[in-house]
């Protein structure tokens, strides 16, 4: 039998302070449908919200529609401030996300059939309900009650109406509410300047890249190359080699474009030995996706042992020219179009074949000391978002065990 902490009791929920109540949502709140709209139905054109519009605690009104309703069905309809709109049907993952509508629109609006209105009775606070809803989303609670059809799944109003949950007194629920409020303004400021430091970044290699702007010190010719002139250039193993449980990392596509090189495929030693006979992977170089994904690269920075698939170019840097800098071309608008130019433009998926790889073309300082003092600016910037990134990814964190924990009453505000 399982224990019971004090001051703690057993429900159908599960374990839940003895001052909280288990109960049908629609105790708490009126629940209402959207209304299915007809272009050619009477009344005045009126906007209205889709899921489109509502994401996981935000509501997005750049793209709102209107249609036409009459008066008894905009106001039966109509939404205000303060109400929470959910996703009624949307994919089985993604059904039930909602947030508190707050007057973004700027004139009155209504809600299309695949939204749901929860409008909180007295006594309950609405935020506390938008953090009680986000929870049950995103921990399956929602999925698990919905309708599976064809792609979509649809949250039902009158299921939703019925789901128990447990619910703090009004007190705690502003307590939980203002926490969790807290983080999430934390995450918007951080949001914002990765956003911010992006756009610096993308500003700074535009200048940078293209010579229009020169660090101090530097005055040289710029020269435009084609990649096998400063690189050697192999592709990798053309036959699927024999996966093992653990041995050498074996790289392909999906490593560059994601960047984690950790998550890998093994090849034993003797295969590894085998591929690797002529030419390896060292650090220094650079790979690059050629087929499926092309042009992204991702230069190797690590003292490295790997294989990999025919799918990746290995880029070799001549002496004389920087790596590092190459690199940061390849993120370059001028470069991507280049590859896209010397691509297979009928293959499926998208190919790029060594030799048209050897013709794509870089601008590039004559001096490898302004390509080295270059590639340390971007590289510089590319360090501080990635702090900014990871420190985004340890607040969420902290967001989803703060939600666990005070939405389930196992750590108490007040």
């Amino acid at each position: 039998m399982q224990h019971t902490p004090p001051g703690y009791k057993q429900t159908e929920v599960g374990v839940i302070p003895n001052e909280w109540e288990v109960c049908p949502v629609r105790q708490k709140g009126e629940v209402i449908t959207g209304k299915a709209l007809a272009v050619n139905a009477p009344g005045p054109q009126r906007p209205y919200l889709r899921t489109k519009n509502v994401f996981d605690g935000r509501i997005d009104i750049d793209d709102v529609l209107t249609m036409p309703m009459t008066d008894e069905q905009f106001a039966q309809f109509r939404i205000r401030n303060g109400d929470v709109l959910l996703n009624e049907g949307q994919s089985l993952e993604l059904v039930g996300r909602c947030a508190i509508y707050q007057d973004e629109y700027p004139e009155p609006c209504a809600i299309q059939n695949a939204l749901l209105r929860f409008r909180a009775r007295p006594g309950v606070s609405e935020k506390f309900a938008t953090y009680l809803f986000r929870h049950c989303q995103q921990t399956g609670a929602f999925a698990r009650i919905a309708l599976q059809t064809t792609s979509v799944a649809h949250l039902g109003g009158l299921r939703f109406e019925r789901l128990c949950l447990p619910w703090p007194t009004e007190a705690e629920q502003r307590a939980i509410a203002g926490a969790l409020s807290d983080v999430d303004a934390l995450l918007g400021a951080v949001d914002q300047l990765l956003a911010k430091k992006r756009d610096l970044k993308q500003a700074t290699m535009q200048q940078l890249l293209t010579g229009q702007t020169r660090l101090p010190g530097f005055h040289g010719e710029w020269e435009v190359k084609k990649l096998g002139d400063v690189a050697t250039i192999k592709d990798g193993t053309h036959q699927t080699p024999k996966y093992v449980s653990s041995g050498v990392p074996f790289f392909s596509v999906e490593h560059v474009t994601s960047g984690d090189f950790k998550n890998t495929k093994f090849i034993s030693e003797e295969e590894h030995r085998f591929l690797t006979r002529s030419f390896k992977i060292e650090k220094g170089d650079i790979l690059m996706t050629r087929i499926g994904s092309i042009g992204d690269c991702k230069l190797i920075d690590w003292d490295v042992e790997a294989s990999f698939y025919v799918s990746l170019a290995l880029l070799k840097i001549h002496a004389g020219y920087s790596a590092a800098f190459i690199c940061h071309y390849s993120k370059s608008a001028a470069f991507q179009k280049d590859v896209e130019l010397h691509s297979l433009g009928s293959a499926i998926p998208k190919k790029i074949n060594l030799g048209p790889i050897s013709d794509v073309q870089i601008k590039i300082p004559a001096e490898v000391a302004e390509q080295t003092a270059i590639a340390e600016v971007l590289t510089e910037m590319d360090a501080e978002l990635a702090a900014l990134e990871q420190r985004r990814a340890k607040t969420r964190a902290l967001k989803q065990g703060m939600m666990q924990e005070l939405l389930t009453g196992k750590t108490r505000l007040i």
